[in-house]
């Protein structure tokens, strides 16, 4: 990344996925919000867990399993083996993930929801990003995967906490 860059500049995509996300919340603020007045702080719920489907349980491991390998690849020394090795296993979390979650349709009527999306996305995105380091494009790469890291996967995650669904109601209905 160039230096001149000013850290604003460098900040933007996060501004602009904070306003997407500000814009896909707007419609949920009412219930959001009065359900946030009922949230109490409790040990984990694990008995809902109880009844989920095993695609549920498979997609939930896989997510945290690409949260735990994607936080230790942002943070280590890229390019080599080590890099490489949990990269792999990176990809593959990732995309049991969004598979998984195309199975996963019961909080919108049993249909997909606009969380689908970036399933679509990251499901499309990362042979993208696989070819594009094959052919040495590391910033094309580099933006992918961060991109998914944050796109579909935090910002994804983040989302599975919204009042009603199973990981707001395990910690905190």
């Amino acid at each position: 990344m160039p230096a001149s860059r000013s850290l604003a500049v460098r900040l933007m995509p996060l501004g602009v996925l904070a306003v997407i996300l500000a814009i896909s919340l707007g419609p949920f603020m009412p219930y959001i919000v009065r359900r946030l007045g009922n949230v109490s702080l409790h040990a984990p719920n694990w008995a809902l867990w109880a009844d989920v489907p095993l695609v549920i349980h498979m997609h939930v491991y896989a997510a945290l399993t690409a949260l735990v390998i994607g936080t230790i690849i942002l943070l280590r020394p890229k390019g080599r083996g080590f890099h490489k090795a949990l990269g792999w296993t990176w990809v593959i979390a990732m995309g049991i993930t969004a598979v998984s979650s195309l199975f996963i349709t019961g909080n919108n009527g049993n249909h997909w929801s606009f969380i689908h999306l970036l399933s679509g996305w990251t499901i499309i995105g990362l042979p993208m990003a696989i070819y594009a380091i094959r052919n040495r494009k590391v910033e094309t790469h580099r933006r992918a995967m961060t991109g998914m890291f944050v796109g579909g996967l935090i910002v994804a995650g983040a989302l599975t906490f919204i009042p009603g669904r199973l990981m707001f109601e395990t910690f905190f209905g």
